[in-house]
Parts: C-alpha cells; sequence; structure tokens
C-alpha cells in the first residue's frame, strides 16, 4: 500500500455558527494548533502525499493559516453550501489528477486516528471501491445507521428514514470515508440533489457505488476518533480527551507526571525521559526538554529549550528563546526571555532575565532585572562566566559583565564591567544620629493638628 498515491480532501467550508465566533471554527485550537491542522498531520500520517483543503467561510483567514500548518495544501473554496458531496467536488481539480486513493475528511473531528484512515485505505488495496468509517457511540440517536449485509455496506440510514429494527443498531457513520480514485469522480458526478434541502449528500454514494456492483464496506474507528466539534463545550472535551492521551503517551515514554490531570502539553512538546513534572504545569508551543529535568508545581513554559538535569521553577515562567543549558536552574517567580543561561548558572528568585547571556556558573541574586527595553528598542546584556550579581541590582542594556565580575547588590549598573572587577552603582549611605525620632515627632504632630482641623470643620 506504501506504493499507492493519496489524497486527502479535508472539508473546512462550515461557519460553525454555534461556535459564537468571528474565527472560522476550523481554526479553534487543540493543544495550541488549529483542529483542521489536527486533521492534516493525521492524513499526513496515513500517507496522504496530497491535501485539498475545501474552504467557504473565511476564506482569506483559512488561507493565511493553511500556509503555516499546511504549505503545500492546494484550497479550493466552496463558494454555495450545497451539501457535502458538492463540498468535494470543489476539489475536482485535485481529484481528477488520478491518485489510487482519495480520503475525505473534515476539518472539525481533529482527533481523529491515523490508523483508522490507513486501515481505510487498506480495504481500497484490497478491492473496495468505497470504504466508509463508522464508529459506535454510546447514544447512536441522532447519527445516520450504517446498514450492512454480507459483510458489504448497503447503505447509511438518516435516524429519522430508519426503521424501528434500524434504529437499534450502534454502528454508526463518523462522515469520513475513502474512496477508490479510478471511480471518485464518475460517483461523485452521479450524486443528485433530489432532497427536502435540494443538498447533494456524500453518503449517497454508498447506494451508488453498490448499484453500480462495487465493493463498498466500512470499517470501525473509536468514538473519541470520529469527536465532530460544533461548540465550546465540544472543544474544551476534544482538549481534555488530546491531554489525556498524550499524558499517557508521556509516562510511558519515561516521564514522571506527579499529578498528570494538571499537566498540559502542547501539540509539538518534546520531553525526555527522567524528566519530573510537578503539579500545575503549563507547555506552550515550541517547548523541547532533554533527559533529567525537573519542572517544579506552577510553571509556565513557552518556545523553550531545557538540556538536561535544569531545575525550573516553582512558579517560574519561560517565555520564547528562552535556552537553558546544562544543569541550570530558574528558581521561583523568575522570568527569563530570550536568553542562554549557560551550565550550571543559577537565577533564583524573583527576577527577570531578558535578551541577556548568564555565564555559565554565573549566580544571578534575587530581584535582578536585565534592563532591555528603552520604550523603542531592544538591547543585550552579556554576563560572564562565574559572575556574582548582587540582590536587587539592574543592568541597564546595552552593558557587559565580565567573566568572574562582581556587582555589589542593590547596584544600577549602566557601564560595562571588566573580568574579575567589582562594581557599586549606588547611593552612599548616610547615617544621622536621633534624625529618626526627630522625624516621627515631627510627623505626629503635624498629623494630630490635621486630625484637629477637620473636627473643628464639623
Amino acid at each position: 500500500m506504501s506504493q499507492r498515491s493519496c489524497l486527502s480532501v479535508i472539508l473546512a467550508a462550515g461557519e460553525g455558527t454555534r461556535m459564537k465566533s468571528a474565527q472560522p471554527k476550523v481554526l479553534h485550537q487543540i493543544a495550541g494548533l488549529p483542529m483542521v491542522a489536527h486533521v492534516v498531520k493525521a492524513a499526513e500520517a496515513a500517507g496522504a502525499s496530497g491535501l485539498a483543503l475545501v474552504i467557504g467561510h473565511g476564506a482569506d483567514e483559512m488561507r493565511k493559516a493553511a500556509a503555516k500548518f499546511a504549505p503545500k495544501a492546494e484550497t479550493f473554496e466552496q463558494e454555495k453550501r450545497l451539501g457535502t458531496a458538492h463540498a468535494v467536488i470543489a476539489a475536482r481539480a485535485a481529484i481528477s489528477r488520478g491518485y489510487d486513493d482519495v480520503l475525505v475528511m473534515f476539518g472539525d473531528t481533529p482527533l481523529i486516528d491515523a490508523d483508522a484512515l490507513t486501515v481505510a485505505r487498506r480495504r481500497l488495496a484490497e478491492g473496495a471501491a468505497v470504504v466508509v468509517i463508522g464508529f459506535r457511540p454510546p447514544n447512536p440517536a441522532g447519527y445516520g445507521r450504517l446498514i450492512e449485509r454480507d459483510g458489504k455496506l448497503t447503505a447509511i440510514r438518516e435516524e429519522k428514514d430508519c426503521s424501528e429494527e434500524e434504529k437499534k443498531i450502534g454502528f454508526c457513520n463518523a462522515g469520513m470515508m475513502a474512496v477508490a480514485g479510478a471511480h471518485a469522480m464518475k460517483l461523485l458526478d452521479a450524486v443528485g440533489n433530489e432532497n427536502a434541502k435540494g443538498e447533494y449528500y456524500l453518503t449517497d454514494i454508498v447506494e451508488i457505488a453498490s448499484a453500480q456492483n462495487l465493493d463498498v464496506v466500512a470499517t470501525e474507528a473509536s468514538f473519541e476518533s470520529a469527536l465532530g466539534i460544533n461548540n465550546r463545550a465540544e472543544l474544551a472535551q476534544a482538549e481534555a480527551i488530546w491531554q489525556q492521551r498524550r499524558r499517557h503517551d508521556a509516562m510511558l515514554s519515561g516521564v514522571t507526571l506527579i499529578a498528570p490531570e494538571t499537566v498540559f502539553f502542547s501539540h509539538d512538546t518534546e520531553i525526555g525521559a527522567d524528566t519530573i513534572v510537578e503539579p500545575n504545569v503549563w507547555f506552550g508551543p515550541g517547548v523541547r526538554i532533554a533527559s533529567g529535568a525537573k519542572i517544579h508545581a506552577f510553571s509556565h513554559v513557552e518556545g523553550a529549550t531545557i538540556a538536561s538535569n535544569c531545575d525550573v521553577g516553582p512558579f517560574a515562567r519561560l517565555r520564547p528563546g528562552a535556552d537553558l543549558r546544562n544543569k541550570a536552574k530558574v528558581g521561583n517567580f523568575c522570568e527569563v526571555k530570550q536568553a542562554v543561561i549557560e551550565d550550571g548558572a543559577k537565577v533564583n528568585h524573583l527576577t527577570y532575565i531578558g535578551d541577556a547571556r548568564v555565564g555559565a556558573g554565573a549566580n544571578i541574586g534575587a530581584g535582578t532585572i536585565t534592563c532591555n527595553y528603552d520604550g523603542y528598542s531592544k538591547f543585550f546584556t552579556d554576563i560572564g562566566a562565574g559572575a556574582f550579581i548582587g540582590s536587587n541590582s539592574s543592568l541597564v542594556a546595552p552593558v557587559t559583565i565580565g567573566n568572574g565580575g562582581y556587582i555589589a547588590s542593590g547596584s544600577v549598573i549602566t557601564e560595562s564591567v571588566p573580568d574579575d572587577a567589582l562594581a557599586f552603582g549606588r547611593a552612599r549611605q548616610k547615617t544621622i544620629p536621633g534624625k529618626g525620632k526627630e522625624l516621627r515627632e515631627r510627623f505626629a504632630s503635624a498629623a494630630a493638628a490635621k486630625k484637629k482641623a477637620a473636627g473643628a470643620d464639623h
């Protein structure tokens, strides 16, 4: 089957009015990726070499998004919504190129399993002309039933047309199907619109193919894989299922999740074995974590690279461009953005490091800030290996702290510091004996006079 060519036609033209959103429904995200992009990934995993996106509502927005998640896909616009078969025919130019297999999928089924698509393609390779993917929902009410006889699929019956006996059938239409490329356009062009809505239904090709003595069969996918998204509640349900799957895979690959249900992954999170993740951690897109790291509770990580044996959090935020090298530490209530924290360096408490390099073995004291932005432009701070930055220091970029440099606590550093130098950048302390008592007496007297005056006014 690996030598068979395959086109995936993904229907993504629906308005999704039940989402109550100006954004096209299929661009709403699961694990940080548009749901239609999950469908694209499944199609590619099943061997689809061609991708045709049928779009409609929000066409310009869809094209712009597709350029990112499916740059090789062709887009075809369905100008009028006249049914599912009509939508597939919008991709006629792609279908007519003569692919061996044509997968018809829906952009709002983000959990579809590539294995289910592979099984359907295998049945085509064995001689079937049409393969309908079915599933068994907990409650089949409202779904079209798959009517089989002698191992062949003879019809898809909408519930309103089912007999009482047919309504007992639990095997239902998931909507997706695979069609042999040699028959695809002939079958699609035979679909009529003689029905109450005057629309062209893709399901009609089952009976059309059967009438032509072509083999039509059904395969089965899990209920979760066939789950379609129509509103925000179902979107949250799909997110929960996706996260549960990903957590399970992570733990089986050697990652310890202390409270799995509280950890959230992104679609592209990479996390190495022997990493420990404490409760309430969120991974956004673009996170790569090597083996043996420890991510403490309530940390937020996005667009960051974390090397082996690093220690992060609790309550740490790693923003895009954060690059932690081997055994680096970013502690509680720290934020790192667009910065390299080199081997063994420590950023321990209440600190912001942005647009910077922290050299190997350096120590950044609590409350330190790299002042990287002047309201218009960003500037770089370079902190050398083995440097010590005292607590509550402000490093005003652009500035360089040399290797082994020592910054006294409470300093504002505006000029570069040579290797092994000590730098102070604060006002000299002055102590006046007895002045504290004098100030308290003065302030107390002023407050009493103010209170007396206020009483006189009443």
